[in-house]
């Protein structure tokens, strides 16, 4: 029987680099998920330039990079027809890992991390559903039980590292998954070949029926990824690839641009979204991730944060694996819930006002009409968005001020 250290559940981003990184800690790591690699997974796509730094850590990004489109920064249109145009090499003087994001099919990006999560020793266990976990005499994890063609059995663990995504099985069988109320938003996403005008730059179309982000992603297809308010659901009912045609029909901006391109994967469905765990830990566990907090896919934070979190919780997972005492073993998992305060905390911040103006067009028309004229202001709300320019450059009140000038 596999009795690992560290028991990771899923093997996205985020589950991949949680692996690895405990596994350069020195523990001992299994890695499970209910799929079979390579998998498609509805996402953006997007990896932002200081995501780079965590793949090249991982020794990812040579591989990546060959098989990416890479993208030199974002175009934002408001429902108004002005642009905000910004780009990662800038005045600002901030500089990520590199100077492009990348634009990678997932079924590539998690089939190279699973392999860079191997070759560091992690235990990697495909098709493989956790159904609950255990618990030990005083309620804290130690297992979890996990079903495989070969039947079900429990696997006893020091930690568990929920990495299972917007619907963690980890985060709601520890009574920790929370959902806001606000926004409410589902995505459809899917990939296209021939549409026309795609250039370098990721773009987001916002409108007042919902926003469309449209990225160059591997092997020249578009990554389309429409993104409405979760009430509009009950439209599709003659199916999510109907709507997204009908969607994008209904664009004037749009729809000459799709005349001639064909939809070459399945339109693929995901949220609801604003999903943010009551804390990132319980006794015996931790989590990572989506299955910690996605607030809204219009930044494309989620692949960053994924990579980021495991890098983040390496060392809390060591303490908390080999702490000497329950009281030890909690200090280290606070440590971690704190620790992911001071990181994201900031970037949270800026989400949300970016998500406040994507939802009030009067906002996002007027942040436009600003952003279109003062192009240093815009590049530096790119930048923090590509996670190399720290939120705080954003968030100071002189900078804020620019935005009602």
């Amino acid at each position: 029987m596999i009795r690992p250290q560290v028991l990771v559940v899923g093997g996205g981003p985020a589950g991949s680099s949680a692996a690895w990184h405990c596994a350069m800690a020195g523990l001992d790591v299994c890695l499970v998920d209910r799929a079979r690699f390579p998998r498609a997974k509805p996402c953006a796509e997007y990896v932002s330039p200081e995501g780079s730094r965590l793949l090249h850590a991982m020794g990812a990004l040579e591989t990546l990079e060959a098989q990416a489109a890479h993208l030199t920064g974002m175009v934002v249109h408001a429902p108004s027809g002005e642009r905000i145009h910004g780009e990662f090499v800038a005045r600002h003087g901030f500089r990520g890992f590199r100077d492009k994001g990348l634009g990678v099919r997932r079924e590539i990006l998690d089939t190279v991390l699973l392999r860079r999560a191997r070759d560091a020793g992690v235990t990697v266990i495909e098709e493989a559903k956790v159904e609950s976990l255990t618990h030990d005499d005083v309620g804290a994890v130690n297992g979890a039980v996990v079903r495989t063609e070969e039947g079900t059995q429990v696997m006893r663990a020091s930690l568990v590292i929920g990495a299972d995504g917007l619907r963690s099985v980890v985060s709601r069988r520890l009574g920790l998954a929370h959902q806001s109320r606000w926004p409410r938003r589902v995505a459809l996403v899917a990939h296209y070949r021939d549409v026309q005008g795609i250039g370098s730059l990721g773009e987001m179309h916002v409108t007042r029926t919902g926003y469309v982000g449209l990225a160059q992603v591997s092997g020249g297809l578009v990554n389309v990824a429409l993104v409405v308010p979760k009430s509009r659901a009950g439209a599709m009912r003659d199916g999510a690839a109907a709507y997204l045609d009908a969607w994008i029909a209904a664009q004037p901006s749009l729809a000459p641009r799709f005349a001639g391109a064909t939809r070459v994967t399945p339109v693929r469905a995901t949220g609801p979204f604003a999903s943010r765990a009551s804390r990132p830990w319980a006794p015996g566990a931790m989590l990572t991730g989506d299955a910690a907090d996605f607030y809204d896919p219009f930044t494309g934070e989620g692949i960053y944060s994924g990579l980021r979190g495991g890098e983040l919780l390496a060392e809390y997972a060591q303490a908390a694996v080999l702490a000497s005492s329950r009281d030890a073993h909690l200090r280290a998992l606070r440590g971690y819930g704190q620790a992911r305060k001071d990181v994201f905390g900031g970037k949270w911040r800026v989400e949300q006002l970016i998500g406040l103006a994507v939802s009030v067009p009067p906002l996002l028309n007027h942040a436009a009409r600003v952003l279109s004229r003062d192009r240093d202001l815009a590049d530096l709300l790119i930048g923090v968005t590509g996670d190399f320019v720290p939120p705080s450059a954003v968030l100071r009140p002189r900078t804020l001020l620019r935005f009602f000038s």
